[in-house]
């Protein structure tokens, strides 16, 4: 019994595995505490580090002031060629997309019938003009009387006439091109049977292209025929074509509102079809405002932003400044309000560069500014409007 006893209290003293698994506990707590340091460490931990970038200056330059519409391409004259009689497709004499002539047959029907009517006219006209002239030469003998001779002379005239509509059938049955152009694309072929009105192949002059675009009516006092424009297109990025402004209609649509204005473009450049869609651009004067390159500007839902690079001691961070942007040209974007001539901005890779976030320059200062880094306060930029 005695034993027992001492064994209970042995066993008291000691440590319960419960209160070791609580003490290892604790360690894994603050061991977790530690980790989770580092990882509000890592997430904030690209803000402590130094990205390189280039940097460009903030400088004044011309914009254009101009009229931004919308226009569609058409050439100078386009026609669908149809036939004007029901007949047979003989041959074709065009491939789709080849340059034609003026008057260059394209196809040709079937003709065996107007050929036997154009010989049959061509007999009876020669026979009527050998009566004529055997009766006039009576008359001038005194044999025959005046009116005979008017009336076989009635007879060859409307013979010759025959003749000549016998020709215009015959005719009906070439389609030539009304003018020089290129033809569209077709599944005419021979034998197949054409009907009036029934579309064969479009043509279209592509030597010069036309473009109708509106134009509001507060605007018509700075607008004039012959005046200069640029037009770009969207399928070719970089691609500007000009040209004048030919024709101002005579009214103003009352439902718009707005003027229709016809320009005229040299078709040179054959990658700008007809129906293509025209930006067109209509200057109206010029105006000198701050610039910085497109790249060095990013959007963020309505509002715009730049990275003024500061130079805090030997340190170099990236401040973000809110900007209100104008109009863009050539690459750049005018800035209205949120910097100051000479202002040092990061170039590019805007989504690598964090608010505060430290900097090096890695690349050359862009042309048309100042190669120093504005110190913090030193001509604070205005709030954005």
């Amino acid at each position: 019994m005695l034993i027992m006893v001492v064994a209970g209290g042995v066993k008291l003293m000691l440590p319960k595995a419960g209160d070791a698994g609580s003490g290892s506990g604790a360690s894994a707590g603050q061991g977790g505490s530690a980790s989770s340091g580092a990882g509000g460490g890592r997430a904030n931990g690209r803000r402590g580090m130094v990205s390189q970038v280039k940097l460009v200056s903030a400088s004044p330059r011309i914009f254009t002031d101009s009229l931004d519409v919308l226009g569609v391409v058409k050439a100078r004259q386009s026609v669908t060629l149809s036939a004007a009689t029901t007949q047979l497709v003989s041959r074709v004499l065009f491939t789709p997309g080849q340059r034609v002539a003026k008057n260059q047959i394209l196809v040709e029907l079937k003709t065996l019938e107007q050929d036997a009517g154009l010989a049959q006219a061509k007999a009876r006209a020669i026979v009527a003009e050998r009566g004529y002239q055997r009766w006039k030469a009576l008359a001038d003998q005194g044999y025959a009387s005046k009116a005979a001779v008017e009336q076989y002379e009635a007879v060859w005239l409307a013979a010759k006439a025959d003749v000549d509509a016998a020709q215009a059938r015959l005719g009906d049955r070439l389609i030539r091109a009304p003018f020089a152009g290129v033809v569209g694309l077709s599944d005419i072929a021979p034998g197949a049977v054409v009907n009036p009105g029934a579309a064969i192949v479009t043509l279209d002059d592509d030597s010069v292209l036309r473009v109708d675009f509106q134009i509001p009516d507060r605007f018509i006092a700075s607008v004039h025929e012959g005046q200069e424009i640029e037009a770009s297109v969207d399928a070719y990025s970089g691609l500007t074509i000009r040209g004048r402004i030919t024709h101002l209609d005579t009214r103003i649509d009352e439902r718009t509102r707005a003027l229709t204005a016809r320009s005229e473009f040299p078709g040179a450049d054959r990658r700008v079809k007809p129906g293509m869609m025209l930006r067109i651009a209509v200057a109206q004067g010029e105006h000198q405002g701050l610039s910085v390159p497109e790249t060095a500007v990013a959007v963020q839902g309505d509002g715009a932003y730049v990275f003024v690079a500061l130079k805090q001691g030997q340190k170099m961070t990236a401040d973000q400044r809110p900007i209100v942007t104008g109009v863009r040209q050539d690459g750049f974007v005018e800035v209205k309000d949120g910097l100051e001539p000479g202002d040092m901005l990061v170039a590019d890779g805007l989504n690598k560069v964090q608010a505060g976030q430290a900097i090096r320059v890695g690349g050359k200062p862009g042309s048309g500014g100042a190669s120093s880094v504005r110190k913090p306060g030193a001509g604070a930029a205005r709030p954005a409007a």
